[in-house]
């Protein structure tokens, strides 16, 4: 079974294609002209063991808002797309990432019920030239068009690149037990409801 999915969403402030493969080896090519934000989502791919390819084209002339977000929003459409009706997976993924004096804690269920809780504070405005404001901004794009409800804690930290990478590695291995294939359900969406 291929679990692929490529989307391509063009608007007036974003030009933005990616392409996902669940069940790669965590290969990345990751372009969208804001150099931390490749970085986190190198890190996202390795960590969840994604193939992942990220074009984005911003009006970065204006700020990094609208790149962001998008990004996100069409990252969570290509993975929902790659497990129609989340039939088959575990559905339910956590992961604690430590990364030296930070530590934190991702919780997700793939139930086409998107939330996010966001319990993450940052010490800095900036990491790099990204507004770390935009993390959040991320998060929920990805929580609301993949259909994830989306738990993501900094139980401790102090370093705002940590506290960033930390989050975007949680999210990336908590997705990865999600999506794993579970022989259990039988090809079936794990729900008592028999659908998500």
């Amino acid at each position: 079974m291929s679990r692929k999915a490529e989307v391509v969403r063009n608007t007036k402030e974003t030009q933005i294609r990616i392409a996902v493969d669940l069940d790669g080896t965590g290969a990345s090519e990751i372009s969208t002209g804001i150099g931390f934000f490749d970085h986190m989502l190198e890190s996202f791919a390795r960590h969840g063991g994604i193939d992942l390819k990220v074009e984005t084209r911003g009006d970065l002339h204006i700020d990094m808002h609208h790149t962001v977000e998008d990004t996100g929003i069409v990252l969570g459409q290509a993975i929902k797309e790659a497990i129609p009706g989340f039939k088959g997976i575990r559905r339910f993924g956590h992961a604690y990432i430590p990364m030296d004096e930070t530590l934190s804690r991702c919780a997700i269920d793939l139930s086409n019920r998107p939330y996010l809780i966001w319990n993450v504070e940052f010490r800095t405005p900036k990491v790099g030239e990204m507004d770390t404001e935009l993390f959040k901004e991320f998060h929920h794009a990805f929580a609301m068009n993949c259909g994830a409800c989306v738990h993501l804690d900094l139980l401790r930290g102090a370093n705002s690149h940590h506290i960033a990478e930390s989050g975007f590695k949680a999210l990336a291995r908590a997705l990865r037990h999600a999506v794993e294939l579970d022989p259990k359900t039988h090809g079936h969406a794990p729900s008592t409801k028999g659908v998500l």
